[in-house]
């Protein structure tokens, strides 16, 4: 199989308002689209990273792909060869156990009023499958992620950040599934912790042969896990690529700016920052043409009034009428 997931024209729309209050207050009802026209590919076995600002729809695509938001009827979504986003809920519920997730805050996607081992035990219990030894299952759930068998009876609040992040990792891959993804893996760690938390992610993958979909702002991580890195921008992937290549010489504007305002490995590497001009815009006043003119320090007339066609170059794609040329992405 050639891709793990093949993603065609997803949008995600939410309200502003309900119907009711709109009528309430004697407004029209308006919808935003919190994702837009997005495609893309993964592969089996390969880390694929999602980057944006907080508010450019890259937790919301996550969250389609897995079934919790749900897509427009024109959505098309393929997981292992199925069109997830067509689904009925009871024939989708058969096929989630194939994909995981592993939320945002360590401790807090916890229940509180749950130990670890009963915590690791839930999702055989959802899925109907009683005939499991969970004892068993959960010791080697915790074996998995480097924790001693004695952490089932302990509570999150007696976790650290980092324990806490390696029992939502545990209980993602309870049910041996084909992909995982990860929303903000290293967010609220320490650095040390963080490259813990990402070389276990990379030792899971390789000994199970996971597919990772990382979602983050993260750049630092993103260079040293990933194979191939969409940038997103007000709901739409404006570039995507290998990530050596996104790294090394981006095309969009976005990119760039975000690049020079990653932390540099290199001490003796120079770097200009990009400061970006204005505030991220609203999604319910969504701006005509490019949606990042309105930002962008190469902006010309046409960005105001045409959105770019997408550009491919190679393995590479982008949407801008103006790219980074080779000697400004340095």
């Amino acid at each position: 199989m050639k891709w793990l997931v093949e993603i065609v024209g997803l949008t995600v729309r939410f309200p502003l308002m309900s119907r009711f209050m709109a009528r309430l207050k004697g407004r029209d009802f308006h919808e935003i689209d919190a994702v837009a026209d997005v495609s893309l590919t993964i592969r089996p076995g390969e880390t694929y990273a999602l980057v944006g600002e907080s508010g450019s729809g890259k937790s919301t695509l996550a969250r389609a792909v897995n079934g919790l938001v749900e897509p427009t009827p024109e959505s098309s979504i393929v997981f292992n060869g199925r069109d997830v986003a067509a689904m009925s809920p009871a024939n989708f519920k058969a096929y989630r156990r194939q994909m995981a997730m592993v939320f945002q805050d360590p401790v807090g996607s916890l229940s509180p009023r749950m130990t670890v081992g009963d915590q690791l035990a839930e999702p055989f219990v959802a899925h109907g499958l009683r005939d499991r030894d969970l004892k068993a299952e959960c010791g080697r759930l915790l074996d998995m992620v480097g924790l001693p068998p004695d952490f089932a009876g302990r509570y999150p609040h007696e976790l650290s950040g980092g324990q806490a992040r390696r029992v939502g990792v545990a209980r993602a891959l309870a049910l041996d599934p084909k992909l995982v993804i990860a929303d903000e893996p290293t967010a609220g760690l320490d650095v040390s912790i963080q490259g813990e938390v990402l070389n276990l992610l990379n030792e899971l993958q390789e000994r199970f042969g996971l597919t990772l979909l990382i979602i983050t702002h993260n750049l630092h991580i993103v260079r040293h896990v990933a194979d191939r890195t969409a940038i997103m921008y007000l709901g739409r992937i404006v570039e995507e690529g290998p990530t050596d290549r996104i790294f090394s010489a981006p095309r969009h504007h976005y990119t760039r700016a975000l690049l020079s305002a990653a932390p540099e490995p290199d001490p003796d590497a120079v770097r200009t920052r990009i400061e970006l001009k204005g505030e991220v815009p609203s999604l319910a006043r969504r701006p005509d043409g490019c949606e990042f003119h309105t930002r962008c320090p190469k902006a010309q007339d046409v960005c105001a009034t045409e959105r770019p066609e997408e550009t491919t170059d190679g393995e590479r794609r982008y949407r801008c009428f103006f790219p980074v040329l080779h000697e400004e992405s340095g």
